[in-house]
Order: structure tokens, then C-alpha cells, then sequence
């Protein structure tokens, strides 16, 4: 793809990690096995977690290419993905099937195959996090997680998906390591009872730093000994100023804005090697975060724009090198991507509350612009003090139509984390990392813990607990549908349904909580991660400053207008007996047209700011809420909820039959807070009035897609009108919107000819990605979406 606005190497650099393969790498796995296998006993488990880690990082291979500026690679070369056995260990059919698979297909060799059976097998089996919990789980919660009504983040992967904060941008670990050892020095053996645990914990952490420093130093020495024999005088003064680098940094704070970039990317690799955090880790506000490097650099002389543009378009082809760990079963068919959602946030406010918005912000924005990849997943923050000039040059780039920047409510996610009960202080230097999810950045753990199959609890309401699909007695036994005399007495059964699994989930969370924070401790991201060094305790076991767990709910817009449907014709006009939907819906509609026309045309539609069906939207947000929010968790956390999908609501609706909304059966359910496909036809301004209707800061965090063909944000009025969107629904308090600018026929035309259409780009959830790297089901749910018009 050619830009004008990337150098020579970087077209280069893009065009290697674009075309390389996604392949599995097994090293990290033959590494850790051995290290497990003759220590396993020998050390405690932080300890232990610490020296795989350090072993790792001493022994792998190490990547330099010959154009890069940055490096370092979590495998042995861009786009390998290592393995994490201790979490997930595959089968070998597993890796046949990953490999041989036409959607998202990770290359295995013969030798991998025979290295994963002979040795990584043999020593995982009946180790691995995943068969722990599954095996610690209760027939009713096995049957609910089979059957779609919930799904399990932590079954192939460990917590995270997290930002890190300013320390990591302004601390070496060689300091760190001081902060630690000051921390030990202090414990306080005759009164704290769990002093032991808290000096293996701080031991654990010491380890990581000499882990991620040893990464560094062997860097350094390979990018001496390519300068020795690099006869290009440019490339060898590359070479030796990578050299400097690694020299200072990960050890020391750096001092450059080379150096810093640098610094976070070992920071990064160290945590997404120690263990995957669910697939992501995140730069946080990279703008500020770089700015003073940058301001320092330009005044002394030696940073022009121009190669501080290029030093980020290295960056965002290493974060494109690093693929999300392979995924299989449920967890593929709820996060089906390459994408590891690394999230770079630009703009909003800085600490004291003023404007965010800085020069390296500008920088960022053409970096997105010139690169058009799907990873990094690029958004931008808006305040009500973020300048015009930014906020257009945002929208210029979401209108070429490949679905970057998302737009987030800077106002409103400060509002969110107040809320939830953070400081002032705190709140400001939060955000948005993974899809939506909000934390505070580098002091909070907010750890995703799995989706919520909204719709599929209202269906089994309907039909006494029973699931239609699995043929199983999965809920309650509130009744049948015609057994409602009032839809009061309806909506109370469904929030005896929804409690139930409500509780159903956070029960098997619990014991996935217990487990993590006693077999699987993260030391290295416990290093960055404020307060757990001064409380000697893991990121996974409470040790942040602020713990939070989200549980995700999904398919509002679906279950809304299954209930206004039913409150409308069954109980308010009483056109409709509850016999004949019930009916209708076990025949999937077919020889039903009347009731089909009546539910699904003739039907209050949330989207359309009707008060009618929005104000059902609010009853169910808030039961949902109010059953999830406050509860308790096991290291001392707090749950509350997120309204988003992933890819999720596919699955979700591939395991649901017909709904009282005239959705047809194992079609997908509503995403995000998104209206219905097709039931939003009143306009954008009356989808984000209905939006809004639903208390957002109050959450932690909501997804919005709205798609627009590109005649109707053409020229500058239709830009004047995409950012006066952003700004009301922002004014409203909604907490994030984004785009698909694209024409049905084109997708039509894509889906049919995917050989002609490898560049195309598309907004899915959370993330963007390749159309052609959907599976049909999402294309077509993309396809469906209503195309706005203002």
C-alpha cells in the first residue's frame, strides 16, 4: 500500500509484516516446559512464574531486522505467536485444526506437531489452567457455559488487557528493583501474618526485572555485533544508536524519545510474554506520555517530525507483528481475530484537567493515517476542551472507511471511574484499553471475565427455563410464556432468570479468581501496576490499587425489542395472543408472515429515540446493572458491568432460535448498545438520543457502531456533521462511538470476490480487522447494519 507519508523502510517494514504468516512458535513453551520440569517444587509460585520469565528471556531467540528502529519480538520473528501451555495446552488436533482452518489459520510445522506431542503434552496434561477450572466448575454452570448462555475470558487466558501508566514511561527497572528491595527491607515478619507470601511475591518481582534488563542487554550485544559487520555507514550508525539505546534503557529511565519508545516496547513484550493477559497490552495516553521526550528532543536538535513520525510507524508495525495468542472453541468463537487489542489512546485531558491535545497527538494521527492497520486498534479521546482542529482531522481519517479511530468520551470516563469510586486524581489518567473497558491506568486491575447471552436468558423465560437449542433444563422454572397474565409479571421472571445466572457465573468466577491469584501470579505486571510492590501482593490477587471485575453483557438492542414487541401486541393492543408468537418463533416464522410483519415491522424499535421501546432499553440496562454492580469478589474487588461484544454476539445468536423481534433463529444478536440491524430507521441523532437514554457512567464502558455510507460524510459538510454527531452524543454522556464508512455493494461485492478486496477494512466491535478474515455470519451481520443518513 503506498503512502506518501511513510519513508522507504517503513513501506518496507509494512509490507514484511502484512505478508508474513501468522505461524505458532513453540519456543517460549519448550523453554518453560523444561525450566517446569526440572524445578517444578524447587521455588514458591511466584518465584517460579519469575524464573520461566527470566529464562525465557535469556535463552530466545532474538529478531533485529534489517530496517528496524525498535526492537524485539514476543517469538522468534514478527508474526510467531508463542504458546502459553500453563493456561491452554492444545491438542494435537487442536494445532491441526488452528493450522488447516480458512478464517484466522496459524501456520504449525510437522516438527511443532511432534514437539507439542511428545514433550509440551506429556508434561501440561492435568497442569494447565484451563482443565483446573473447568474441572473445579458445576454441572449447572458446565450445561449454561456449553449451551452459549455465558462464556469464560479466563479459560485460555490470564487477566490483563490492561494500560500501563506514567511510571513505565519514567522509571527503569534497575530503579524499580530498588523500590523492591526497599519494600522487603520493610516487611515486617512479627506482625504481618502474611509477610512470607508478600517477600516471595517482591522476590518474584526482583527476578522480572533482571529478566526484562537481561532482554535489553542481549539486544544491545546483537545490535554491536550486526554493527561490526553492517558495511552500510547509514545502517551502522542505526545499528549503534540501537545499541545505545538498549544500553539504557530498560534498566534506566530513558532519555530520549527513541529511548522511550524503546523502553515501552521491552516493557511491553515482558508483560505479554510473562502470561497472556487476555491477548493485550496497551501504551495508555502515548501522546502525553512521549511529549516531554519529544519536546526535549526537538529543542536540543536532534528530533525533527518527520523521523519522530517514522519512529511511530515502527512501533505500529510491531504491535501489527505480535498476533493474539491462538484461541480455540468458545474463547475463538467470542474474540475470533488476530487482533490483540492493544488500544492507543490520543487526546483527551491531562492530570490537572486541562486539554490533552499536543503535537505528538497530531503525529499519532497521521501515523494511523499513513499506516491503515488493524493493529494497533487506534482511538481518540474527546473532551469538551479537545480542540476543533483534532477532532476533524479524527473524523477526515474514520471517513476514509477502514474503521480507525473509535471515539471515546474523555468527560464521561472520568465520570465512570468517579463513580466507581476512584480519586479525581486518579480518574483523569484513565481511559479505555481492549474494546471499551475503563480503568484507571497503571493503579487498577479491571479484569474482563466473559460475556452475558442476555437475549438467551429473556428466550428461556419464555419457555419455563428450557432451552430449545441444547434440549436442557438450564434456568429456573418460572413459568411458561402463556402462564404471564401481565408483562410486570413477565419482567419479574426474566429478573429472577437473569439473577440466577448472574450468579451462576460470578460463583464459577470465584474459584477462577482463587486460582489465578494462588497457581498463575503475573509478577512482571504486578511491577507496573501502582501499589502492588508496597503491598507485596500480585496483580492477580487484589494487589492494585483498584481492583474491578466486569462481567459483559450483551445483546440489549435484541432483548429490547423482544420485550416492547410483547408488551405492545400481547398485553397493550392484544392483536397478538402469546400462543401464536410462541408459535411463530418454534417455526422460525416460516408460514407466519402476519406475526413476523406485526413483531418485526409493526413493532416500537429501540434506536428511533421511541420512548417507548428506549424506556424498556432502560428497565433492562438497569436490572442487569443492579444484579452485576457492587457485588463482591474474591481479592477484594468490586464487580460492575461493560456493554460490549467482541465478537461475541454471533456466537450468542448462533445459539439461539427464533426471538419475539422477528429475528430469525441462530441469526446474530444485537452488538455493543447497537440498535437491531434495520430497526434503527429514524437517523443517526435518533440512534444516539436512544443511546444516551442509558446511564453510561454508571458502567465501564459501551460500544456504539454506526455506519454510513461515504457520499453522506463527503466534503466539509459532511465532516462538520460526523464531529456535531460526536460532540452531542458526547454532550449526552455517551462513552464511545465508531464508524463503518462503506457501501453495502462494496462489502456485497467483497464478500464475493475476497481475492480483489485483501486491503479492505471494517469497524467489528471493539476492533477493526480485514473483512476477509471475517467468517460469513459476522460479514453478513457487518453487511446488515442500517446505513445512516443525516
Amino acid at each position: 500500500m503506498e503512502n506518501a507519508n511513510m519513508t522507504e523502510r517503513v513501506k518496507r517494514l509494512r509490507e514484511m509484516t502484512t505478508t508474513t504468516p501468522v505461524h505458532i512458535d513453540l519456543e517460549r513453551a519448550k523453554i518453560e516446559t523444561d525450566f517446569y520440569r526440572e524445578n517444578e517444587g524447587k521455588y514458591s509460585v511466584p518465584v517460579m512464574r519469575a524464573m520461566v520469565l527470566k529464562e525465557y528471556f535469556s535463552k530466545k531467540t532474538l529478531y533485529l531486522g534489517d530496517d528496524e528502529l525498535i526492537v524485539g519480538e514476543k517469538g522468534k520473528d514478527p508474526q510467531a505467536s508463542p504458546t502459553f501451555p500453563e493456561l491452554c495446552c492444545h491438542s494435537v488436533e487442536d494445532m491441526h485444526v488452528m493450522n488447516d482452518r480458512d478464517i484466522c489459520a496459524y501456520k504449525v510445522t510437522p516438527e511443532d506437531i511432534e514437539l507439542q506431542e511428545k514433550e509440551i503434552i506429556p508434561y501440561w496434561t492435568g497442569k494447565s489452567m484451563r482443565e483446573k477450572i473447568l474441572d473445579r466448575m458445576t454441572p449447572e454452570w458446565k450445561e449454561a457455559y456449553a449451551a452459549g448462555m455465558f462464556t469464560e475470558f479466563m479459560e485460555q487466558r490470564g487477566p490483563g488487557h490492561t494500560c500501563g501508566g506514567d511510571r513505565i514511561w519514567t522509571h527503569g527497572y534497575a530503579e524499580y528493583k530498588q523500590e523492591i528491595q526497599e519494600a522487603l527491607d520493610h516487611l515486617d515478619y512479627l506482625n504481618d501474618m502474611d509477610a512470607v507470601s508478600k517477600a516471595e511475591e517482591l522476590k518474584a518481582m526482583m527476578i522480572d526485572c533482571d529478566a526484562v534488563m537481561i532482554l535489553g542487554q542481549r539486544y544491545h550485544d546483537l545490535a554491536i555485533e550486526k554493527a561490526k559487520e553492517e558495511t552500510n555507514p547509514i545502517r551502522k550508525k542505526e545499528l549503534l544508536q540501537i545499541a545505545e539505546n538498549c544500553s539504557v534503557v530498560p534498566a534506566q529511565k530513558p532519555q530520549t524519545y527513541w529511548q522511550a519508545l524503546q523502553a515501552y516496547w521491552f516493557t511491553h513484550l515482558a508483560v505479554t510474554s510473562e502470561l497472556n493477559p487476555w491477548d493485550a497490552f496497551s501504551p495508555g495516553r502515548l501522546d502525553q506520555h512521549l511529549y516531554p521526550y519529544y519536546e526535549q528532543d526537538t529543542e536540543d536538535g536532534i528530533l525533527t517530525d518527520d523521523f519522530a513520525l517514522e519512529l511511530l510507524e515502527c512501533l505500529w508495525v510491531k504491535f501489527y507483528n505480535q498476533p493474539a495468542p491462538v484461541k480455540v472453541g468458545v474463547t475463538l468463537k467470542e474474540s475470533g481475530t488476530y487482533t490483540d487489542f492493544a488500544n492507543i489512546n490520543t487526546g483527551g485531558i491531562r492530570p490537572d484537567g486541562s486539554n490533552g491535545v499536543n503535537d505528538v497527538s497530531y503525529l499519532i494521527l497521521d501515523c494511523m493515517d499513513a499506516m491503515k492497520l488493524v493493529q494497533p486498534n487506534s482511538n481518540v479521546q474527546i473532551s469538551k476542551k479537545t480542540p476543533d482542529r483534532f477532532l476533524k482531522r479524527a473524523c477526515e481519517i474514520s471517513r476514509k472507511g477502514w474503521g480507525q479511530p473509535a471515539f471515546y468520551n474523555t468527560d464521561e470516563i472520568v465520570q465512570e471511574l468517579l463513580n466507581a469510586g476512584k480519586t479525581l486524581d486518579d480518574a483523569r489518567c484513565g481511559g479505555s484499553s481492549g474494546c471499551v473497558e475503563t480503568g484507571c491506568w497503571g493503579k487498577e486491575a479491571y479484569i474482563l471475565t466473559g460475556y452475558l447471552n442476555i437475549p438467551k436468558i429473556f428466550q428461556l423465560t419464555l419457555y419455563n427455563g428450557f432451552d430449545n437449542v441444547s434440549g436442557k433444563q438450564l434456568g429456573l422454572k418460572t413459568g411458561y410464556a402463556k402462564d404471564y397474565k401481565t408483562y410486570d409479571e413477565l419482567f419479574d421472571a426474566f429478573q429472577k432468570q437473569l439473577t440466577y445466572f448472574v450468579d451462576m457465573k460470578v460463583r464459577g468466577n470465584n474459584v477462577i479468581e482463587k486460582l489465578y491469584a494462588e497457581d498463575m501470579p503475573a509478577p512482571f505486571l504486578s511491577i507496573v501496576t501502582d501499589d502492588c510492590i508496597k503491598n507485596g501482593k500480585d496483580y492477580n490477587a487484589g494487589g492494585a490499587r483498584y481492583n474491578t471485575r466486569y462481567i459483559q453483557g450483551v445483546g440489549i438492542g435484541t432483548i429490547t425489542d423482544c420485550l416492547a414487541a410483547i408488551k405492545y401486541h400481547v398485553y397493550d393492543k392484544q392483536d397478538l395472543t402469546m400462543d401464536e408468537l410462541i408459535q411463530a418463533m418454534d417455526d422460525n416464522y416460516e408460514g407466519h408472515d402476519d406475526v413476523f410483519r406485526m413483531v418485526h415491522d409493526r413493532s416500537p424499535k429501540y434506536g428511533n429515540d421511541d420512548d417507548y421501546a428506549d424506556g424498556i432499553m432502560q428497565d433492562v440496562f438497569k436490572a442487569y446493572r443492579d444484579t452485576v454492580t457492587g457485588r463482591k469478589t474474591v481479592c477484594g474487588g468490586t464487580y460492575h458491568i461493560d456493554m460490549l461484544p467482541t465478537t461475541c454476539h454471533v456466537y450468542f445468536g448462533d445459539v439461539l432460535n427464533a426471538t419475539a423481534n422477528g429475528r430469525l433463529a441462530h441469526k446474530p444478536v444485537s452488538e455493543g448498545i447497537s440498535p437491531e440491524k434495520s430497526a434503527d430507521t429514524h437517523g443517526p441523532t435518533a440512534v444516539i438520543k436512544s443511546c444516551a437514554k442509558m446511564d453510561h457512567c454508571s458502567t465501564g464502558g459501551t460500544l456504539l457502531n454506526q455506519k454510513f455510507t461515504p457520499s453522506v460524510v463527503a466534503g466539509e459538510k459532511g465532516l462538520d456533521n460526523m464531529a456535531s454527531l460526536i460532540r452531542a452524543y458526547f454532550a449526552m454522556d455517551g462513552h464511545h462511538i465508531q464508524f463503518n464508512v462503506i457501501d453495502r455493494q462494496t462489502l456485497l461485492d467483497a464478500q464475493a470476490h475476497p481475492e480483489e478486496y485483501k486491503d479492505l477494512i471494517v469497524r467489528v466491535a471493539g476492533y477493526s480487522d480485514y473483512f476477509h478474515n471475517l467468517d460469513k455470519p459476522l460479514q453478513d451481520e457487518i453487511i446488515a447494519r442500517t446505513e445512516q443518513s443525516f
